[in-house]
């Protein structure tokens, strides 16, 4: 097609050049002739002029079709690559969401049966919107927040400690700003949803969970996500450097959630209500919630047979559970708290907060019920303060341990692989720990005998 261009702009031009040749010759021969003859000469001069300016019109619109064309083509070229790739990412994501084969569940923990609870089915964003009126994004914008003087004028609050000070001053500062958000995460079908308490200067820890238990899968066909829990961090000098590091750590892995407070040990119990609310707000369809600390060893094989096997669904809260645990009066304990603060006898029955397994729709009720209460500096009781609110009552199980396999941290026990198979969480390794004995757990080990837990 495109050959015909060429052949007609040749044949133009030679025979323009023969014209011009003739014409030539002819005004030679007839310069000494009569007027007559000049008007001829114009006349041919001008049919030249006409000839020249098609030439060129031709010539314009031949080039301008031909990179009409050969934009086109590439155009057509640049679709069906990307059509191409498109496909082949969907259909390594629909492979991928079938590979339901790193872990093999195996009845462990028999606790009698139960109905399965149907699978909802596979949302998409417009489906997502609630109906009960809650929001659908993060709708804190402002953290401006002043102290609350009042306190200042009792007597008891005199006598406080500086700490105790700060924590009531602003303890009506509830939610914060958000830095980093994943939303996406409770996107879809979530079977199990593993939320991790951390803070900016601990990537070391992330960094083995991710390799370990937090890695992110789908086990016979349920898919499991992971998050990381993170404020801003407290060392004032390097915190920029420090949110620097956190924020390129999100852009390669997508998985912390951070807001706009200062990681402290009172601050706990934001992290705990800040993730409340933005389950409350974004996660629909997440079955089930782990939430522990960046310092335990986790089973996911033996939380899917609990799972399998329990017989507590709607309320399910297990966990090492404390019962009739008295507050602390001590000044020198870290979990000291004042008679001005709780003066009750008691607390309420809590998970210790190493890592405790949950429903999802307790979670947002959960919500809820902390917005209810005035916020407590521990986050492990004032989680069960909200049980309590709820009327639910956690359930103590012997394959969580958030405070080692046994009390004295020199034992070899603490260091023996057959009772971590065993073991849903144990509370506390460091990272090279955490990752051998990861190694250990999930190589050819053979025990002598499994222990029975319910």
């Amino acid at each position: 097609m495109f050959s015909f261009f060429p052949r007609s702009g040749n044949y133009i031009k030679q025979s323009h050049s023969t014209f011009k040749k003739t014409t030539t010759t002819k005004t030679l021969k007839t310069n000494r002739s009569s007027p007559a003859h000049h008007h001829k000469e114009s006349d041919a001069q001008g049919k030249m002029k006409n000839s020249r300016d098609r030439w060129r019109v031709y010539k314009r619109v031949s080039v301008m079709f031909l990179l009409a064309v050969v934009a086109l083509a590439v155009q057509r070229g640049s679709i069906s690559f990307e059509l191409e790739r498109h496909a082949r990412l969907d259909a390594a994501q629909e492979a991928g969401s079938g590979a339901d084969s790193y872990l093999q569940i195996k009845s462990f923990w028999k606790s009698g049966s139960y109905q399965s609870k149907p699978k909802a089915p596979t949302t998409t964003e417009k489906s997502r919107i609630p109906e009960d009126g809650r929001p659908t994004t993060w709708d804190v914008k402002s953290s401006n927040c002043s102290a609350n003087v009042n306190f200042s004028k009792h007597e008891w609050f005199k006598n406080l400690e500086d700490s105790f000070k700060q924590f009531l001053l602003y303890r009506h500062c509830r939610y914060f700003p958000m830095t980093l958000n994943h939303p996406e995460k409770c996107t879809g079908e979530v079977y199990l949803l593993m939320v991790i308490k951390s803070v900016a200067t601990q990537y070391d820890r992330r960094e083995v969970i991710r390799k370990t238990w937090g890695r992110e899968q789908v086990v016979d066909g349920k898919r499991i996500k992971t998050l990381f829990l993170l404020g801003k961090s407290s060392n004032e000098a390097e915190r920029a450097n420090h949110q620097k590091l956190v924020e390129y750590e999100d852009q390669i892995y997508n998985d912390i959630l951070q807001w706009d407070f200062l990681d402290s040990f009172f601050n706990l119990t934001l992290k705990e209500t800040h993730f409340l609310k933005w389950f409350h707000t974004y996660c629909y369809n997440v079955q089930y919630v782990f939430k522990g600390d960046d310092d335990v060893f986790v089973s996911v094989k033996n939380i899917f047979e609990y799972l399998e096997n329990s017989r507590h669904r709607k309320n399910l809260f297990v966990g090492d559970v404390i019962f009739k645990a008295k507050p602390i009066r001590k000044k020198d304990n870290k979990y000291h708290i004042p008679q001005a603060l709780y003066n009750k006898t008691h607390y309420p029955p809590y998970a210790g907060g190493g890592g405790f397994l949950m429903d999802g729709s307790l979670v947002s009720r959960l919500h809820w019920a902390a917005d209810t209460l005035e916020l407590f500096p521990i986050d492990d009781v004032f989680l069960g303060m909200c049980l309590e609110v709820l009327q639910v009552t956690p359930v103590k199980h012997n394959a969580f341990k958030t405070f080692g396999l046994v009390k004295n941290k020199n034992s070899k026990l603490n260091r023996e692989p057959c009772f971590f198979k065993n073991m849903i969480v144990v509370h506390k390794l460091l990272p090279s720990d955490l990752q051998h004995m990861w190694n250990l757990v999930n190589s050819e080990l053979v025990c002598s005998q499994k222990v029975e837990l319910l």
